[in-house]
Parts: structure tokens; C-alpha cells; sequence
């Protein structure tokens, strides 16, 4: 039977019909149809860390880079070590994938490393390119050495990593406090035999974290965590990379001279 509505009953030039009334059918299939869904968020892939990654330890070394060529001093450095950590510990704690705080704290902290390293440079010439160098071949060694299973990240091992983390850090301050008191502190900064087992330890413990990072990575892809969480993994990564860095630049001072 025809349509009385006229929006079903309207007419297309040339006198057809443009709409028809739909058939019990096709009302049943609109009704059965699923509702709107918004798509599903795309997941983290290895190549999305990867190329955060780049982003993340780009913007530290040209922020390096510009603090270096401007030559800035102690004043930039403290403030880029105050903000970087500040922005740090909140992406740390809140396990933020805000790309805004990541950036912020590759670039104030970039500014703290160009201006350490460019005083390094300055006492002892061509300790930077050194430094540089050894950090890259700590990556490169320690993405073999989890590629090719050598050493397992278990539980276990985690957490002997994060403990020995945690107490290097604690020496550092106990030492730093050391020093208003005594000229070398405890001695773990002072260039004796006791600060180079100091700065290899902390290369240790800075590359085993590289192999926490690495097995975060895999199985947060593993699990399908949404791309946004590959920002995270840059973060890690990076801030590993820097505590390397900076490790090898002051143990390759030990054996530099500064003429």
C-alpha cells in the first residue's frame, strides 16, 4: 500500500517515486543494526617507539646543542636540572604519555647536558665525542644482548636493577651532603680508585636498564597498549640513555688530560 507521508510519497522529477516505505524487512535490519562504536585506538608498534624516540632524544640534543653553542652557564644548567626533573617525576609517577611534558623535559634537560658537556670539553678536549661514542656502542651492545636472549629480564632481575638503581642514587646524595663537610665528599667523585668502581658500576646499572626498557617496549606491543604509550617508552629510553651518557663523559675525564 502507498505511503499517506509525504516525505515517503515524494515524487523525483520525471514522476518517479524518489523514496519508498520501507519493508518490514529493512525496519527489522535497521533495528538489529549495532550502534555507533568510535574506532578502536590504534596499537603501539616498535616503529612508533622508534621514531618517538628520535623525536624525544632529538630535541635533548639540539636543546644541548643550542646551550653549548651559546655557551650558557651554571644559572641555565641548575634551572634545566630543576625543571627537567620536576617534569620527570610527574611523567614518572602519573605515567603521562603527554607528549608536551616528555618534550619539556628533553629540552631543559638537553640545556643541563650541553652546558656539563660543554665544561668538560672545555678541561678536558675531545671527552665529548668519547663520551658519545661509548653511549652509542652501550646501546647498541645491550639491544644485542636482549635480542639475542644472553640475559633474561625475569622479576628477579628487575627488581635487583631498580634496587641497585636506587642506591647508587642514594650514594650520589650521601656523597653530595659529604661534601660540605669533607673536600671530596666519600671519595666516590674524586678521581681515586674508589670513584672509577663508582662510575663502572653506574654504567652497569645504566645499561641493565637499557634491557628493562627494552623488554617494556616489547610487551607493551605484546599486550596491544594503545600507540599513545610509545611516548612513555622514548621517555625511558632517553632518560637511560642521558644517566649513560653522562656516567661515561665524567669516567673517560678519569683518564683524559687536561693540557
Amino acid at each position: 500500500m502507498e505511503s499517506k507521508n509525504p516525505v515517503f510519497s515524494r515524487k523525483a522529477p520525471g514522476g518517479q517515486q524518489a523514496w519508498s516505505t520501507p519493508t518490514p524487512e529493512q525496519l527489522r535490519g535497521m533495528y538489529d543494526a549495532p550502534s555507533y562504536a568510535p574506532p578502536a585506538q590504534r596499537r603501539m608498534t616498535i616503529d612508533d617507539v622508534v621514531v618517538r624516540g628520535f623525536i624525544t632524544l632529538g630535541t635533548l640534543v639540539v636543546s644541548a646543542a643550542l646551550a653549548w653553542a651559546l655557551n650558557l652557564g651554571t644559572t641555565a644548567m641548575i634551572a634545566g636540572v630543576l625543571v627537567g626533573l620536576v617534569l620527570a617525576l610527574i611523567v614518572s609517577f602519573k605515567q603521562s604519555t603527554n607528549p608536551v611534558l616528555i618534550l619539556g623535559y628533553a629540552a631543559s634537560y638537553g640545556v643541563a647536558v650541553g652546558v656539563i658537556s660543554h665544561a668538560y670539553n672545555d678541561l678536558y678536549n675531545g671527552v665529548v665525542f668519547q663520551a658519545v661514542v661509548g653511549t652509542a656502542l652501550a646501546f647498541g651492545a645491550m639491544l644485542a644482548v636482549y635480542a639475542l636472549r644472553i640475559v633474561r629480564v625475569t622479576p628477579k632481575f628487575t627488581k635487583f636493577v631498580v634496587a641497585a638503581g636506587l642506591s647508587l642514587m642514594g650514594l650520589m646524595l650521601v656523597n653530595w651532603l659529604a661534601t660540605f663537610f669533607i673536600e671530596d665528599g666519600v671519595g666516590i667523585r674524586s678521581g681515586g680508585p674508589l670513584a672509577y668502581v663508582f662510575s663502572i658500576a653506574a654504567i652497569l646499572v645504566g645499561c641493565f636498564f637499557l634491557l628493562l626498557d627494552f623488554d617494556s617496549v616489547e610487551q607493551g606491543v605484546r599486550a596491544g597498549a594503545p600507540e599513545k604509550y610509545s611516548w612513555l617508552m622514548a621517555f625511558g629510553l632517553t632518560v637511560t640513555l642521558v644517566w649513560i651518557y653522562l656516567e661515561i663523559l665524567r669516567f673517560v675525564s678519569y683518564f683524559t688530560s687536561n693540557d
